[in-house]
């Protein structure tokens, strides 16, 4: 691995992707980064992530996780705030990074792409939350989280759910797919981990998100044109949605597996050689 820029004051891997692409244009970090505070589906996806990293590292002593596509910083700071782990966040777009040292002057943050991670068994997690699917090769992306981690390392993925969601909302987003629940495992298995656990979420809301996507079936769109009414709504609107929210995370606590969602949420470990 060559030794990285540094731009901005970040070390660069990747810069020929720094400054990302024309379907993702940086003001989307500025708009997304004033949203994510209050939106029900990130304050619930922080809770269940957290969850998760207590329950699975709670024997390790100060466990280092990096975390893939970290964006503006919202997952690190949750992260952040337990106070018992060491964190590194990692992007492709430089746009993110600067949010995220705004919220973390103190965490070590770097620009990547995921697909090529210049880290070889040095954590104990990673994470990539609403990350692969912005990825063609993400079975590239998930074997090199494999080599990233220490022996016994775990990952823990989330993505979007369902094809049949599939509406012009993937598209502005930039995915290239939604995952079934087999197809995700499949790719986790193979990249060489076993399965922990999986579990949809979003499931208590999925009917108000299917008649919402039915509304919105593909077409040609431009950057300029992202439709951000799944992220600006009501807040009466976003009190019932967290509301409901509570239900799924009351049923994923109580151990089971939801069968359905918007959202999936898999944790894999590192298989022994």
């Amino acid at each position: 691995m060559y030794e990285p820029l540094t731009i901005e004051g970040f070390r660069c891997y990747a810069p020929a992707l720094a400054f990302g692409a024309d379907n993702y244009p940086s003001e989307v970090y500025s708009r997304l980064c004033r949203l994510e505070e209050r939106h029900f589906w990130f304050r619930a996806r922080n809770r269940i992530i957290l969850r998760v990293f207590r329950q699975y590292l709670a024997h390790r002593q100060r466990p280092r996780i990096l975390e893939v596509g970290c964006g503006t910083g919202f997952v690190l700071q949750g992260l952040a705030a337990e106070k018992c782990y060491e964190l590194i966040g990692a992007d492709s777009h430089i746009a993110g990074l600067r949010h995220a040292r705004d919220r973390l002057p103190g965490i070590e943050l770097v620009q990547l792409d995921a697909r090529n991670l210049p880290y070889e068994s040095e954590f104990d997690a990673i994470g990539a939350f609403d990350v692969i699917e912005h990825i063609a090769e993400d079975e590239s992306a998930l074997a090199g989280f494999c080599r990233a981690l220490r022996p016994s390392g775990i990952v823990v993925v989330t993505v979007p759910q369902h094809q049949w969601l599939w509406s012009s909302v993937d598209e502005q987003a930039g995915h290239k797919r939604r995952y079934a629940r087999q197809d995700l495992l499949a790719k986790i298995t193979a990249a060489g981990f076993d399965i922990l656990h999986v579990t949809s979420f979003v499931m208590t809301l999925l009917p108000v998100l299917y008649a919402m996507r039915l509304a919105k079936r593909p077409r040609d769109t431009s950057a300029s044109d992202i439709d951000w009414s799944e992220l600006e709504i009501p807040l009466v609107a976003n009190s019932v949605c967290s509301a409901a929210m509570l239900i799924d995370e009351a049923l994923m606590i109580s151990g089971l597996s939801l069968p359905a969602g918007g959202s999936l949420l898999a944790i894999g470990r590192k298989r022994a050689p």
